[in-house]
């Protein structure tokens, strides 16, 4: 019976852990073709250092996955004219439209993109008064409950640096126009005269994709 450690006839070479550098190197021949010339010690040896060398593959090769994932690409996002700075997940396009807003035409700006399965969308407009900004924002929240019918849904304070007060969170469930279901995650704020919306809809929203988008908001 050969003692463990020790070179065994017709050895093929196991490479060394990087994990304990003062290791010995075993060489040794797959555990089929010697069975019955090992210590029980040393087969119990053997199969650490193979689980080990199979556990840094499994992460390596997982690491590789996230890194050449590109389903969500974060990037710094500002919309013009606007002192705050957001996180979209990929290349965010530019819109215009006119709404009814404090009982006026208003100019919205709309930056948007869709990844994973989910449409991001940073919105702002300038209502040109600062009075009017909180009424304003709880119209904003009914009108777009509304949209996806989605019951009336109480905002939830939102946290958001840069800003003393006043933002607020909703979250609904409600139906596309095709009448899939759609979760909706929302948050609502004003800085001066501006109002902003940053909205995610999906089938099925992640928390982590969520806690990403909405605590890369901020003013600056």
């Amino acid at each position: 019976m050969l003692p463990c450690g020790k070179n065994l006839p017709d050895s093929t070479p196991l490479t060394r852990s990087s994990l304990d550098s003062s290791a010995q190197v075993v060489h040794i021949r797959p555990l089929s073709q010697i069975s019955g010339q090992l210590p029980v010690k040393c087969y119990v040896h053997l199969s650490i250092i193979r689980s080990m060398r199979f556990s840094i593959y499994a992460v390596l090769a997982l690491a590789g996955l996230v890194a050449c994932n590109p389903t969500f690409n974060w990037r710094d996002v500002r919309p013009d004219g606007t002192r705050v700075a957001a996180l979209m997940p990929c290349k965010a396009d530019k819109a215009q439209r006119t709404v009814p807003m404090a009982g006026q035409p208003t100019t919205l700006n709309l930056l948007s993109c869709d990844a994973g399965g989910a449409t991001f969308a940073v919105s702002v407009a300038d209502v040109k008064d600062s009075a009017k900004t909180a009424a304003v924002l709880l119209q904003w929240q009914s009108a777009m409950l509304t949209n996806i019918k989605a019951p009336p849904t109480a905002g939830m304070a939102f946290r958001l640096p840069g800003l003393s007060s006043g933002a607020v969170m909703v979250k609904a469930l409600g139906q596309r126009a095709n009448g899939q279901a759609v979760s909706s995650q929302a948050a609502y704020f004003a800085q001066g005269s501006q109002v902003f919306q940053a909205v995610i809809y999906a089938d099925i929203i992640s928390p982590d994709v969520a806690e990403t988008f909405f605590s890369g908001l901020k003013f600056e």
